[in-house]
């Protein structure tokens, strides 16, 4: 009889392969809660109806959050929080590098095309945690399904 193939298996390369992937993930975020949490309060002049300064600590929050996520709680819902989170700081850096959308609703206008060395930092350990994240979703082993009857 022929082994059976159906339920994958995941070597210990494959279990280090991920570990390695959480830390990169979960160090990427936290750098990335770090710059933002230390940048909030130089951005707080910067207002509409809610500060650039509150919207860097909410940024922090939010990654210092999904870093506990995903070396705590590992679920794809914990991985794919700290992608979203990473996928969309790392988007919204970029967005207001390059675009001048002015000051959209509530929020303030956070046009800022220079690269200054925190902005390339923030943009690093977000790329990173977006990668690490990518890998850990995609590479998610499922246990044996049961048979519902």
């Amino acid at each position: 009889m022929a082994p059976d193939t159906s339920v994958p298996r995941r070597g210990r390369s494959g279990r280090i392969a991920r570990g390695v992937a959480r830390l990169l993930a979960a160090a990427g975020l936290a750098l990335d809660a770090y710059v933002h949490a230390r940048l909030a309060g130089r951005y707080d002049e910067v207002t509409a109806t809610i500060s650039q300064g509150m919207l860097f600590r909410i940024e922090a929050a939010l990654a210092a959050l999904a870093a506990l996520l995903v070396l705590v709680w590992r679920r794809p819902a914990a991985d794919t929080f700290a992608w979203l989170v990473a996928t969309g700081g790392l988007a919204l850096l970029l967005l207001y590098t390059y675009v001048d959308i002015g000051a959209p609703g509530p929020l303030p206008d956070m046009y800022e095309p220079d690269w200054s060395a925190d902005k390339r930092l923030a943009a690093l350990a977000q790329a990173v945690a977006v990668l690490a994240t990518v890998f850990l979703l995609l590479t998610r082993t499922r246990g044996p399904r049961r048979d519902l009857r």
